[in-house]
This record gives C-alpha cells, structure tokens and sequence, in this order.
C-alpha cells in the first residue's frame, strides 16, 4: 500500500482540498497513516495510527494535520 508516497507527491492545493472536507478528510488520514503503519512497521507509526482511529475523528486533530501539512508538504508523522 503506497497511499502516503500517492498522497505526498500531489499538489499543496489537492492535499488541502482532501484535508478540508468533512468525512474525506478522516479516511484519507486513515489511509496515510494505514499504509505508513504498513510500510515501516515502526512501533511509533503504529501507535499514531491506533491513537488517530480512536480520536482522530475529532475536528481538532484534522485541523492541525491541516496546518502542518501547508507548513510542511507532508502530515504529521505521515512521511
């Protein structure tokens, strides 16, 4: 699964687009930090990814991912 290296090599304004809507933006977040967790098997990727499907529903975690990712090109641990 190389959902993280498709999402990462997309425009800012594409990524920013998929991080602003409602609902898009948890699955897509799920699915980077899914295929990251796979990719590294490193026990930090899999904590985050365990720690965002139990909160990362929230609005609040969705708008720093937002944030970090216009600063950055990339999310949170999502690289």
């Amino acid at each position: 699964m190389n959902f993280d290296k498709w999402f990462n090599s997309q425009s800012v304004l594409l990524k920013a687009i998929l991080l602003l809507i409602p609902g898009v933006n948890w699955v897509v977040e799920c699915l980077i930090r899914l295929s990251v967790m796979l990719r590294t098997k490193s026990v930090v990727h899999i904590v985050v990814f365990l720690v965002f499907l139990l909160v990362g529903w929230g609005w609040f975690l969705g708008v720093i991912d937002f944030v970090y990712m216009l600063l950055t090109g990339h999310l949170i641990l999502g690289e």
